[in-house]
């Protein structure tokens, strides 16, 4: 029989808490989740999904994009000038899904 070990790793809280609810709604605990993560990147010698990013091109756009509809939605809501602290907050609450 194999000897087990322990691993541990530092989340931050706010991912630890999404992804137990996650894994959950999945019908997995986290440990598991793990494990089969971990298995498949043994078995197949490579990381199980693909890892991409944008072009800086790619990215320009898209946030010249998301400055223009921030724009246009404080226009709508008769804001005519926002402070940085205020864009901030607003880039927070959809990077985070706070409202």
């Amino acid at each position: 029989m194999s000897q087990t070990t322990t691993m541990s790793i530092r989340l931050d809280s706010n991912l630890k808490q999404r992804f137990d609810l996650l894994c959950d709604e999945f019908g997995l605990s986290n440990t598991a989740a793990l494990m089969l993560f971990i298995k498949t990147m043994v078995r197949e010698r490579r990381i199980p999904f693909e890892i991409k990013t944008d072009t800086i091109e790619e990215s320009r756009r898209k946030a010249l994009l998301a400055i223009e509809q921030m724009r246009k939605d404080a226009a709508a809501a008769g804001v005519q000038d926002m402070s940085l602290d205020e864009i901030n907050e607003i880039i927070r609450e959809v990077r985070y899904g706070k409202k």
